[in-house]
């Protein structure tokens, strides 16, 4: 019955056994939505029996019965979104053609192993609190695209991202503004960065404190290639956002469009107003290293 099964959605699963490997050839997307194996071989036996799978999709909300190393074999795999928040297990992923790759939670799992993905094109990563041991960035080497809201702490980038051309940072971490130099140092192709922040008051974001010190070299893309520069959630009242900020302007020779998103403040705010449009005036009074750059600020 299932040999011609197309898509397949598993959800709220308990113990599920699959003693040897399945066949459903046929098979292209399948969804595991709290899914409980009874042991390691049931997933891979699941896995390994769907030889020409395109998309899969893992979320775990809650601690499972049995602790799961999940191995990721899968030679036909484009696309991989795992969400996970258990406190336990781990995975490892062998996936030689994928393009797509989302990972979120994992805070508390053992490890995470990408061993095989070297066309990967896109790649978002997410709160992966205790598993930086592991170098996952060093293995997303190949990606065109990533999205990144980690601690540079969990972050030792020892790989040269040749082929990164678009580069989103979230700024809500513990002196993200490291992560961000490493990662201009590491991405010399660079033409798109945007930084992300949380759209509150900024003494309501309990903004750490750290300061930002400027790369003792000018990264190779703000020299000749970082074309679009966007911040949203830009927090005027911060000294080291705007340190970046006018780093970026005084040092991308090749920029062209900039805009920067602020939080809107209320007209009974009025003191607050003026500071506000004092600090973007002086940010828009920055001097930038191109002549064509054109800036623009949204509320």
């Amino acid at each position: 019955m299932f040999s011609t099964l197309e898509t397949l959605i598993l959800k709220y699963l308990a113990l599920v056994d699959v003693p040897s490997p399945v066949c459903m050839k046929s098979l292209r997307t399948l969804h595991l939505d709290c899914v409980n194996f009874k042991h390691n071989e049931s997933f891979s036996n699941l896995i390994s029996g769907c030889p020409n799978l395109k998309d899969l999709f893992m979320y775990q909300y809650y601690p499972l019965d049995v602790v799961m190393n999940f191995i990721i074999v899968a030679p036909s795999l484009k696309r991989l979104v795992i969400i996970d928040y258990r406190e336990a297990g781990g995975y490892v992923i062998n996936a030689p053609t994928l393009k797509y790759l989302k990972i979120k939670g994992l805070s508390h799992c053992g490890f995470c192993l990408i061993e095989n993905a070297p066309v990967l094109v896109e790649a978002k990563i997410r709160n992966l609190f205790y598993i930086y041991k592991e170098k996952i960035l060093g293995s997303l080497k190949s990606a065109k695209r990533l999205s990144l809201d980690l601690s540079p702490l969990e972050c030792p980038i020892d790989s040269i991202f040749y082929q990164l051309v678009h580069l989103e940072i979230y700024t809500r971490k513990a002196e993200w503004w490291n992560l961000l130099k490493l990662m201009l140092d590491s991405s010399p192709k660079l033409q798109v960065l945007k930084l992300i922040g949380k759209n509150l008051d900024f003494k309501k974001v309990g903004m750490v404190g750290g300061k930002w010190n400027e790369p003792k070299n000018v990264p190779e893309c703000l020299l000749s290639q970082l074309k679009m520069f966007v911040w949203t959630s830009y927090h005027w009242e911060s000294e080291v956002e705007k340190e970046v900020a006018t780093y970026i302007l005084k040092n991308a020779r090749q920029l062209k469009n900039v805009s920067f998103s602020t939080r809107p403040i209320h007209s009974r705010e009025h003191n607050k107003l003026e500071e506000k449009c004092k600090m973007l005036k002086e940010l828009d009074g920055v001097v930038r290293a191109s002549s064509s750059c054109h800036l623009v600020f949204i509320e």
